[in-house]
């Protein structure tokens, strides 16, 4: 592959001027049997790259323990990034934002109590080098200088908006070029941020979604010379629970691009194909207010959740032509979609009794531990403990991070959801002795700003009648898969939280969205693969299945329904998803 240099004016690509025209595709997000289908309809595009980050929190789960292998073989996507002649930019991170899971900053760090992330802490920077160096060891045959599609790398990520310490930025460029990184860096930063994120002598790059003119005058304001980009090209934007639907108009989008590209700058379309947050792992938002992202990250992107190309993929094209040659090849049709009649899930499990044979390991302490004490990234926590008196009683949680199901003697009582300030809730014990159950989920680490210290579970004290409770068996349930559970046939709809299993018969497997109308809240498990989360709070209203998790013949699908099940216990799946209405 031909190597990027910067000169005064512009990028240079073996010598000769070249314009960077990439797109976001994150390989985390999309089903590994798809990368090949969607790297070549960004070259299809008119694309000559791709941009990913790199999500540290997946890679390395635990200190110890690192892959890249799966969903995360990323030397596999680089290899098929290659073969499409796309370069790519890569973004390692330690920090990436992306609305993914505390950032992508793995959760094991937040065991510290006084650790500060995004900062030249000795911890985080031992953890960051470590990192670092297991995952660009064997990604140096990938870089351009070597032969490979990776042209550049970013330092960190919109640090403007964090920080302002020049000498941790400059600690993690040190530590790129120890590990062998030999190709170009560079910064981004929201264009207010610019002075605060840039590093002197390395690449600075500005984020922005509209008044490209204005924005790229302040970044050349900001950087005399060199090149002109746009890291983040803000063409759509991610959807919250309890909020609408967002999109973008095409054709207002497209003018902004061509406005962009009449500069001569460079451009990464964020996103081109957004892809889906599979299983636990979407982030969040706190700006005063706990806000969850949804499971889909369509983003309103050229490239749909499921792939297929959008209005914005033609009309993005079309004034790519403009400026750079595009394929002849024509627009790729929509992939086949496949529908199903109401699949009925007619057996089932409760999940407080069974909580032991799910996680039999519990811990003992005399308060209630949060998920990174107890070394768990995703999912539940399952608090119990006994209660000394009878009678009314009003219950005091001081964090509830992030929604709290609270149960006595195994009949539920209420919920407490951070999103809505909850801390408090009022009951009646039956008995000296009964038992306190809390069942608290992990909504999505906060993924910006310094709520990215996001300790979960129940990081404070609990109080019954002013008095702290004490003596907690603390339980993990991080539920990556539905094995073990000992289903039975439904004879009658379970009290509290529960799961339902079915299955149906397919002949030939394709893209299709599991619709779960009259169900209220859970996760959903296809053949074992985890599609997400659904809420009935909306936007969302549909999970979508990529086809390689279907498989002919029997396919089995699981949910766990925190609340009451539908009546019928029925879900159906349907050739069109239901991201929710686009307005409030």
């Amino acid at each position: 592959m031909p190597v990027l240099q910067t000169d005064k004016a512009g990028f240079l690509l073996d010598g000769r001027p070249f314009r960077l025209l990439s797109g976001g595709l994150h390989y985390f997000r999309v089903h590994p049997e798809q990368w090949a289908d969607r790297l070549r309809k960004a070259r299809l595009m008119g694309l000559n790259a791709v941009e990913t980050y790199v999500p540290w929190n997946l890679h390395q789960p635990r200190p110890d323990t690192f892959r890249m292998d799966g969903g995360l073989d990323l030397p596999r996507f680089l290899e098929l990034a290659a073969a499409e002649g796309l370069h790519v930019l890569l973004r390692p991170g330690p920090y990436i934002c992306a609305e993914w899971e505390g950032g992508g900053i793995p959760s094991w760090l937040l065991a510290e109590p006084d650790i500060r992330l995004r900062s030249r802490d000795p911890r985080f920077l031992a953890a960051v080098d470590d990192y670092l160096d297991r995952l660009l060891t064997p990604l140096r045959p990938y870089l351009a200088s070597r032969g490979g599609p990776v042209i550049a790398v970013q330092v960190e990520n919109e640090y403007g908006a964090y920080g302002d310490d020049t000498a941790y930025l400059e600690h993690i460029a040190d530590s790129l070029r120890r590990c062998g990184v030999d190709v170009p860096l560079f910064t981004c930063d929201q264009p207010t941020d610019l002075e605060r994120g840039a590093l002197p002598g390395v690449l600075a790059t500005a984020n922005f979604g509209s008044r490209s003119a204005h924005h790229l005058a302040a970044l050349r304001a900001a950087r005399p010379e060199g090149p002109l980009m746009t890291t983040e090209f803000w063409i759509g934007w991610f959807d919250r629970w309890g909020a609408h639907h967002v999109v973008r108009d095409a054709d207002r989008a497209a003018e902004e691009l061509d406005e962009l590209l009449a500069t001569g700058a460079s451009v990464n379309f964020y996103m081109f194909h957004g892809g889906t947050n599979f299983g636990f792992t979407n982030g969040a938002n706190d700006k005063g207010t706990y806000r969850p992202t949804v499971t889909s990250y369509d983003y309103d992107s050229p490239l749909d959740e499921a792939g297929d190309p959008t209005a914005k993929f033609t009309a993005f094209r079309e004034v790519i032509a403009k400026y750079a040659p595009v394929p002849s090849e024509p627009v790729p049709a929509p992939g086949p979609k496949l529908s199903l009649p109401a699949v009925a899930l007619t057996e089932s499990a409760a999940l407080l009794p069974h909580a032991a044979v799910l996680a039999p390991t519990a811990v003992e302490s005399r308060r209630p531990l949060t998920m990174e004490e107890l070394e768990q990234d995703f999912g539940f926590v399952l608090y119990e403990t006994a209660l000394p008196v009878r009678g009314p009683a009003l219950l005091e949680i001081e964090h509830v991070r992030d929604r709290a199901q609270v149960f006595v003697d195994g009949q539920p009582v209420g919920v407490l959801e951070r999103e809505q300030h909850e801390h408090a809730l009022t009951f009646t014990v039956p008995r000296a002795g009964s038992v306190l159950t809390v069942l608290v989920e992990n909504q999505g680490r906060v993924n910006y700003g310094q709520g990215i210290h996001d300790r979960k579970g129940l990081p404070g004290k609990v109080l019954l009648d002013g008095v702290e409770l004490a003596g907690w068996t603390n339980r993990p349930l991080p539920l990556p898969g539905p094995e073990g559970i000992p289903f039975a046939p439904t004879t009658a709809t379970p009290v509290g939280p529960a799961f339902h299993r079915g299955s149906f018969e397919v002949t030939e497997t394709a893209d299709t969205f599991l619709h779960l109308e009259g169900w209220t809240k859970g996760n959903a498990w296809l053949n074992g693969f985890p599609l997400g989360r659904y809420w009935s709070r909306g936007p969302q209203r549909s999970l979508y299945v990529p086809a390689p998790v279907l498989r002919p013949g029997r396919n089995e699908l699981v949910v766990l329904e925190l609340h009451g099940a539908h009546r019928a216990r029925t879900v159906t799946f349907r050739g069109t998803p239901d991201l929710g209405p686009t307005e409030e």
